[in-house]
C-alpha cells in the first residue's frame, strides 16, 4: 500500500466509525504532514482520495471537512428495470425538446441539465490556442483533413487509447460534430429503418431520439443502476428481436451513473460478437472517474471490430467545441461516407486548438482538478438530498460523472414535480423522457455538475417540499 494510501484508509476509517463526525475539520496539510512523517504531496493525494470517495469536501481558504459518512447517506436503488420485451417505435422528441428547452435559461436552476457548469474548464487558454491553430492553419489541411478530421489531434487521440493499453491507429479514428453526431453516424452505418436496436432501461433520451429520428425500433433490456445492463436477458433480447446494433453506456451510464465491471464488458462483448451485433459504446464521461484510474471501454476488449467507441470533450474539457469522434473499427469506411454525406466536417480552428492543448501537456492535470471538483460536489449535493428529501427517497451513488438518479417514495411524480419546479426556476430532467415506454413515473435525473453554493442549496430544499407536498395527497 503506498504511503497515501495507507494515510487515506487510517482516516476513511475514523470517518466510517463515527470518531470523525460530519462537520468535523481535518488537520491541516502541514499538521500532518510532520505529525505523519510524509511529504505535503502525500497529505495532498490521501486527501484527494478520501474526497473522490465522498467522505471529505474541500472549503475555500479553510481547508477539508468530514462531509457525511457512508451510514447516513440515502439508500441506493437497488432492482433492475424491468421493460416490456417487445420492439417498440417511438415518439420521444417533443417532450424532450420541452427539457431541454428549460435548461438553456441561465435564470433557471441547471438541475435538468446534461452539461456540466462551463466555469469549470481552462475556456482561456484554449481560446489562446484557438488563436494559435488559426494562425498557424495549414490551407491544405481544409482538403487533406475533410472527412476524417485534423491529423494531429487523431494521433494524439490514439495516443490516448494506447496509453489506456489499446491499440487503436489514428486512420480508424473519424472526428466528429461531439458525440453525439459520432453516435448517429454509427446507428446510420449499421441499422435501415424498420431495424431493430437494442438498449438500456433507462436510456439516455439522445439515443431514443436519434433511433425514432432513423425509423428504427428499440428493444429495451433490464439495467441495474450499479452494473448495467442484464446480460442474460440482453440475450435473449438477441435471439428473438436479431437487432442490427446495441447502444448502450458502459462508464457512468446516462441517466443511471452505473458501471460496467471490467469482466461484464468483456462478456458482453463476447456476446454481441457470437450473433455478429454490433456495439455503438457512448463513453463520454469515460474520463470523469473518481477512482484511481480510468475504467477501460468496452472497445478494450473487441477482437472483432465490432465495437465502434464514441466520446467527446465536451463533458470533460470543452463545451460548444462541439468536437467528438468515433473509433469505428471494422465500420470506419461506412462511418466516414455517412460524415462526408451529412456535415462533410468538423470546425477545423476548434480541431487545431485542441490538438495543440493535448501536445502541450496539462490536460491530464486538468482532468484530475475536474474529478476532485465533482467528486467534492457530489458528496455535498447527496448529503442536500439525505438532508431535504422524504424518507424512503433513494440515489444511486455514482463513482464518476456528474448526475445522481433518484427514486422518490410514495405517490410522487416526476412530470407533475418537472413542472412545479419550473415554475420556481429550477429544471429537473424527469424518468418518463428516458424510457420509450411508460416507467420511471417517480424518478428524477439531477445534475451536480454545477458548482454548489446557497442558490443551488436553497433549489434543492425547494424540491425537496415539492415531494413531501406530493407524497401527502
Amino acid at each position: 500500500m503506498k504511503l497515501y494510501e495507507a494515510l487515506a484508509r487510517d482516516i476513511s476509517e475514523s470517518i466510517l466509525s463515527g470518531a470523525l463526525q460530519p462537520g468535523d475539520r481535518l488537520p491541516s496539510v502541514r499538521k500532518t504532514s510532520a505529525s505523519r512523517g510524509v511529504s505535503p504531496a502525500t497529505v495532498f493525494e490521501a486527501y484527494y482520495t478520501l474526497e473522490a470517495q465522498g467522505l471529505v469536501q474541500a472549503r475555500e481558504r479553510s481547508g477539508y471537512f468530514v462531509s457525511v459518512s457512508a451510514e447516513r447517506l440515502p439508500p441506493e436503488p437497488d432492482t433492475a428495470s424491468r421493460p416490456a420485451e417487445d420492439a417498440l417505435p417511438l415518439a420521444m422528441s417533443e417532450r424532450v425538446f420541452d427539457l431541454l428547452e428549460t435548461t438553456m435559461r441561465r435564470d433557471v436552476v441547471p438541475f435538468g441539465s446534461a452539461f456540466p457548469s462551463p466555469l469549470l474548464f481552462p475556456l482561456a487558454r484554449l481560446a489562446r490556442l484557438m488563436s494559435t491553430s488559426v494562425q498557424q492553419l495549414d490551407p491544405w489541411a481544409s482538403v487533406d483533413d475533410l472527412t476524417p478530421g485534423n491529423a494531429r489531434l487523431r494521433r494524439q487521440l490514439s495516443l490516448r487509447y494506447l496509453i489506456d493499453g489499446m491499440t487503436v491507429h489514428a486512420d480508424e479514428i473519424v472526428v466528429t460534430n461531439g458525440a453525439l453526431e459520432a453516435l448517429n453516424l454509427c446507428l446510420m452505418a449499421v441499422a435501415r429503418p424498420g431495424d431493430a436496436v437494442l438498449i438500456e432501461s433507462p436510456a439516455f433520451y439522445a439515443s431514443l431520439q436519434a433511433i425514432e429520428r432513423q425509423g428504427l425500433e428499440a428493444i429495451a433490456v433490464p439495467t441495474h443502476p450499479r452494473d448495467g445492463m442484464d446480460l442474460a436477458a440482453a440475450e435473449r433480447a438477441l435471439e428473438r428481436h436479431r437487432p442490427k446494433a446495441c447502444w448502450l453506456m458502459t462508464n457512468f451510464q446516462n441517466p443511471l451513473g452505473s458501471l460496467m465491471p471490467d469482466e461484464k464488458k468483456r462478456d458482453l462483448v463476447r456476446l454481441l460478437a457470437r450473433y455478429q451485433v454490433p456495439l455503438i459504446e457512448d463513453d463520454v464521461f469515460g474520463e470523469l472517474y473518481f477512482g484511481d484510474k480510468r475504467p477501460l471501454p468496452a472497445k478494450a476488449f473487441d477482437t472483432e471490430g465490432l465495437v465502434m467507441h464514441c466520446s467527446s470533450f465536451s463533458k470533460c474539457l470543452a463545451p460548444g467545441y462541439r468536437v467528438g469522434w468515433v473509433a469505428a473499427g471494422r465500420f470506419t469506411r461506412q462511418v466516414a461516407r455517412q460524415k462526408l454525406a451529412s456535415t462533410l466536417t468538423t470546425c477545423a480552428p476548434a480541431q487545431g486548438a485542441l490538438a495543440l492543448y493535448l501536445e502541450k501537456g496539462g490536460y491530464d492535470r486538468h482532468l484530475r482538478l475536474l474529478r476532485h471538483q465533482l467528486a467534492a460536489q457530489q458528496a455535498v449535493f447527496m448529503d442536500a438530498v439525505r438532508r431535504h428529501f422524504p424518507e424512503g427517497t433513494r440515489v444511486t451513488r455514482p463513482k464518476g460523472g456528474y448526475l445522481l438518479w433518484l427514486e422518490l417514495p410514495g405517490a410522487a411524480d416526476a412530470l407533475a414535480l418537472h413542472a412545479a419546479a419550473l415554475a420556481e426556476g429550477i429544471s429537473v430532467a424527469p424518468g418518463p423522457i428516458f424510457s420509450p415506454q411508460p416507467g420511471f413515473e417517480n424518478c428524477l435525473r439531477l445534475n451536480y455538475g454545477h458548482l454548489w453554493d446557497a442558490r443551488a442549496e436553497q433549489a434543492l430544499a425547494t424540491l425537496g417540499r415539492i415531494v413531501h407536498a406530493q407524497i401527502k395527497t
